[in-house]
């Protein structure tokens, strides 16, 4: 291939060189817009940019026009308000697709003239969640970015050839903008411009080109099913897969109908590549990053891909082999991945408790057919009187909405848990196991005994009705209120615990229900058994009257 180094891409165009289909593309005509735009952007003054657009041709454009015009880049990982308001201070302008911002083809100036670009001075800043839960700022040099697409080159460049690059990530984040974007730049491969997110779109545009590769995830290799032409797309000259694990079995498919092993990428926005295996076995560093561990079995990186003298301390756990490749063992953070997607819970959380009906906030994975997050929620005054007053389904839909503005559809609760208070544990904590399991758990069926005093064989009980009470659905959707025959199951099951009563139901006597038992309410229950009569007596009262009362009738089993 006709490599040109990242830092020469502007130095000298070349027509024949193709970088787009569909629309085309050549290289003489993307350096021509790119030193364009750095005329323009010289000429308004612009110091730093935001970019976010969806074309990859146009990403490419708006690096090398910026870089040229000394301009630095922030790539946001979304267009999202509360993206924007964290941001604004950091950019003179938005780059976008979006009306109202400035667009690639609002800039129509005499280009700049031709010259090689600064590896130390151009600036890339890509964005993503640290471990506190706050979106974090990664700056990047253009020689972290060249050290990187040359060392890509040297272990896949022969294999790939001419291959066409079809992806399905996107090239806002380190995996889409390098394997996308700036390699085949370099390499002088051409690369489809859209990110094609659904397999039969992969396969569509693999059909165009007699050589290809795909830059995919995993959320979509494992989705790739028996529907496709895969004696077709046996053609591929390799599979790329970033942004999260893929499972073994899907791996393993790919392989039977592909006769080659999907190749997988690990790395970060963070660290940029660490290393790649196929199939089953351990992960093999790239060349020249070094890896150690922590007290806690940490993983410690120095590569030429991070700054000069930094050394990486990320949060995955990790074994490493004698030969130098590791295993993987599992996050020690709170940052999680969906879909290859990297989700921060702090953050969500904390966007939870903005809303004012929200005390507290929680969240884990729920881990069923398909992983997602839940959420558990201590709700405030007015969070509890919206659940009593609108429903459970209207309060979490609201809440949804709301954490829309922060996130993407995929980070949003599927499993809500409301609680009367957080489940710590003795030292204050609540491990992320715990919640996990909680979020697993099925909807409470029994109230929460709170306290409990005998006296002259009479049993008073406080209990606190749960908020999330299984019971209350469909009881009612909109005014969710404590059947009158759970109150009933509610007696007699703590009678029995507390007592020694007879084993058969007989039947009711007296029973009357004056106030309603809402979600969260606190009461007193009072029970007390007639062994003369068999009967339990038993009555609920809040603070200011009673709300129901009656007589269970108990006899012997052999009655």
């Amino acid at each position: 291939m006709n490599w040109i180094k990242l830092e020469h891409l502007l130095l000298k165009a070349q027509a024949e060189r193709a970088v787009t289909a569909d629309p085309t593309l050549n290289h003489g005509q993307l350096c021509e817009q790119a030193l364009s735009l750095a005329a323009g952007l010289r000429d308004q003054g612009v110091q730093r940019i935001a970019v976010h657009v969806e074309d990859a041709a146009d990403l490419a454009i708006a690096l090398l026009g910026a870089w040229r015009a000394g301009v630095s880049v922030l790539l946001p990982a979304d267009l999202h308000v509360p993206t924007r308001q964290r941001w604004a201070s950091e950019v003179d302008l938005w780059l976008t697709d979006q009306a109202g911002d400035t667009h690639i083809r609002d800039y129509r100036y005499a280009p700049l003239a031709a010259a090689a670009l600064d590896l130390d001075l151009c600036q890339l800043s890509l964005c993503t969640s640290g471990s506190s839960g706050e979106p974090k700022r990664i700056d990047k040099t253009l020689r972290q970015l060249a050290n990187e697409v040359q060392a890509l080159e040297h272990l896949w460049g022969a294999g790939l050839g001419t291959a066409c690059i079809i992806g399905s990530v996107a090239t806002q984040h380190i995996y889409g903008l390098l394997f996308r974007v700036l390699w085949p730049l370099c390499a002088g491969r051409p690369f489809v411009r859209k990110q094609l997110a659904f397999p039969e779109d992969l396969q569509r545009a693999s059909r165009e080109y007699p050589a290809f590769a795909w830059v995919a995830s995993p959320a979509l290799l494992k989705r790739m099913g028996d529907n496709l032409d895969w004696p077709a797309l046996s053609a591929v000259r390799q599979v790329f897969s970033s942004g999260g694990a893929l499972p073994g079995e899907a791996a393993q498919r790919l392989h039977e109908r592909l006769q080659q092993w999907p190749t997988e990428i690990l790395g970060s926005s963070e660290t940029g590549g660490i290393a790649w295996r196929q199939g089953r076995e351990l992960w093999q560093p790239f060349a020249a990053v070094e890896l150690s561990l922590d007290s806690a079995g940490a993983l410690l990186i120095a590569s030429p891909y991070l700054p000069q003298g930094h050394i990486e301390h990320t949060a995955d756990a990790a074994r490493i082999a004698a030969d130098g490749r590791f295993e993987l063992l599992g996050r020690l953070d709170r940052i999680v991945k969906l879909e290859e997607k990297r989700i921060s819970l702090p953050m969500l959380e904390r966007a939870l408790m903005d809303h004012p009906w929200v005390a507290e906030a929680r969240l884990g994975v729920v881990q069923e057919n398909r992983a997602s997050l839940g959420a558990a929620l201590v709700l405030t005054e007015s969070g509890l009187y919206a659940l009593r007053n609108q429903g459970r389904r209207s309060l979490t839909q609201t809440l949804r909405q709301h954490l829309s503005q922060h996130c993407e559809a995929l980070a949003l609760p599927r499993r809500w848990r409301l609680l009367r208070q957080l489940p710590l544990n003795p030292q204050g904590k609540l491990p992320q196991a715990d919640i996990d399991a909680l979020l697993l758990a099925p909807r409470p069926k029994t109230p929460e005994v709170l306290e409990q005093v005998e006296a002259d064989g009479q049993w008073s009980l406080q209990l606190s009705v749960p908020p999330d009470l299984a019971y209350f659905s469909g009881h009612f959707p909109q005014a969710p209120v404590l059947p009158g025959v759970v109150q009933v199951d509610w007696a007699l099951s703590l009678g029995r615990q507390l007592m020694d009563l007879p084993e058969k139901f007989a039947g009711m006597e007296v029973l009357k229900f004056q106030q309603l038992l809402r979600p969260g309410d606190e009461v007193q229950l009072h029970l007390r058994f007639d062994p003369t009569r068999n009967k339990l007596y038993f009555t609920y009262r809040n603070e200011t009257a009673t709300c129901s009362s009656g007589r269970i009738v108990l006899e012997a089993a052999d009655a």
